[in-house]
């Protein structure tokens, strides 16, 4: 499956992978500062998100579809920078390509098997009883509050709300696709066998579950302490993308030359 994609500028490829309840639109500001900088920013659809439709009983790896989009689009070899769900496909796409992944930027990541907070659990009953009883905008805000945080612009949280709306009427009409098994199986020792540059980060304000997650991934990859995005929630790119950028840019500035 190709990945709708939008682009811009030239050298060396950072892909940008958007969170759960969001697309591609997620990375409209980053694209052209990162452009600016002297790099070829490519954000894409995930499946069943934004324009990414997935046909009734397909089957996805999203991890694959990643690969596939970018040996179209001529990209042989690539920074991955993923947000919470993204995170996750950047690190399933350098399990099964390391040798295409310079460097890994991951934001708000939780490996699945890690008990949920009440916080997370809480924001996860609300969306679901609200989808449960038909009410879509109940559902959307439910959304909105648990991954923006308190401090997020009025245009922010009405763009997460627009991406949210997109993707849980893409879920309530289709479901949600059946995944291909995971290439990173079961607990964490495929990470520890990754050699790959990485960086780990976690808004200010998001819940306590990413944190950990957080902290636990830098540690299975060799990353370093994880770094905090100020004055962030779980969506940090969407709120802040001029500090994530320069997270970005100062991490793909000390990787070697291509």
């Amino acid at each position: 499956m190709l990945l709708p994609s939008d682009e811009a500028g030239r050298g060396r490829p950072v892909v940008l992978l958007h969170a759960r309840p969001t697309d591609r639109t997620m990375w409209g500001a980053h694209l052209p500062l990162l452009a600016d900088a002297g790099l070829r920013a490519i954000a894409l659809d995930l499946p069943g998100h934004g324009d990414a439709l997935v046909p009734a009983d397909r089957e996805v790896a999203p991890w694959t579809d990643v690969l596939d989009t970018l040996d179209h689009l001529g990209a042989d070899r690539f920074v991955l920078a993923g947000n919470s769900l993204g995170a996750l496909v950047a690190l399933q796409a350098t399990v099964t390509a390391p040798e295409r992944v310079e460097g890994l930027v991951l934001v708000g990541y939780r490996p699945h098997d890690q008990p949920a907070s009440p916080r997370l659990q809480a924001a996860w009953d609300a969306e679901r009883a609200a989808l449960a009883a038909g009410d879509l905008d109940a559902a959307v805000t439910a959304g909105v509050e648990a991954w923006t945080s308190a401090g997020a612009t009025d245009d922010v949280r009405a763009h997460a709300a627009r991406m949210l709306r997109s993707q849980l009427t893409e879920q309530l009409a289709h479901g949600e696709p059946s995944l291909a098994a995971d290439p990173l199986g079961e607990g964490t020792s495929v990470l520890r066998t990754l050699t790959v540059p990485a960086l780990v980060g976690v808004g200010e304000h998001d819940m306590p579950d990413f944190f950990e997650g957080g902290e636990g991934l830098a540690r299975d990859l060799d990353a370093g302490e994880t770094v905090v995005v100020p004055a962030a929630g779980h969506l940090a790119p969407l709120e802040q993308p001029s500090a994530f950028c320069t997270l970005l840019l100062d991490f793909v500035r000390r990787l070697p030359e291509q």
